[in-house]
Parts: structure tokens; sequence; C-alpha cells
């Protein structure tokens, strides 16, 4: 056996070059990886902006197909944040209070011209004596 002369290359230059490698190439794949998991989330993103997604939620029997189309995906989805970061489906919410600008001078609980009323101001108690100097600037 000990006929075979061979030199295996094992020395210092050899193993920290091999060393300096596996490191490089670890920290390459590390990134990579992560600028291809970002590439996911943004083909993800569009491809349920564009309707072939889901809202959130349970959908009905008919449309949990993997080839069904989400028609509403459009207008976007009130409760699903990648419409809302795009700019879709903002629910807005009303109070059922309208009031003028004219009719809420004197009114006790009036913060501004925005129309925000305390709760006994938007019941219909009526404004109190002391309120009714005020005035909305």
């Amino acid at each position: 056996m000990s006929g075979h002369q061979h030199d295996e290359g094992h020395t210092v230059a050899g193993w920290t070059g091999c060393a300096v490698a596996v490191v490089g190439t670890s920290v390459a794949g590390i990134w990579l990886g992560l600028g291809v998991v970002g590439l996911g989330v943004l083909v993800t993103w569009a491809l349920h902006l564009a309707g072939w997604g889901k809202p959130p939620g349970i959908r009905p029997v008919a449309e949990r197909g993997m080839w069904v189309r989400d028609r509403a995906a459009r207008a976007g989805h009130p409760a699903c944040v990648g419409c809302r970061l795009a700019g879709r489906g903002r629910s807005v919410t009303t109070t059922g209070v309208a009031v003028s600008a004219q009719g809420m001078q004197g009114v006790h609980g009036v913060h501004g011209a925005q129309g925000v009323l305390r709760s006994d101001a938007a019941s219909g108690s009526g404004p109190s004596e002391s309120a009714s100097s005020e005035s909305v600037v």
C-alpha cells in the first residue's frame, strides 16, 4: 500500500481557499435566496390583484377551484392587506349623522368642522346653555 505515491493537496492554502469558497457560496446563496423570496412575494401580490388569488375568509364551494378567477379583485377586498397596500378596497364607514357646517355652531361637543360629535349631541339631547356662545372655527 505504501507503493502508491500521490499528494492529496492537504495544505494550509488548499484548506483556507476551500473554507473561503464555502463561506462565499453560503453568503451568496442567502442573498440570492432572499431575493427569490422577495420576488415570490411580488409575483403573488400581482396575481392576487389580477384576480387569481382569493379574498380573506372562506369562499363559496363554487369558487374554490384553482382556475376560478375572483371578479371582485379589481375593486379590492375590504379586509385584505394586499389590496389596501395597492390602494384598493378601502372601506368607508359612516355614522349616519349628517350635520352641515352652519348647523354645528353652538352644539356642545363639536370638535372643529369635521362633524365629530359627542354621544349626547349625536343622540339629539341638544346643546346646553353654556355652549350657546361657542362657534366652529
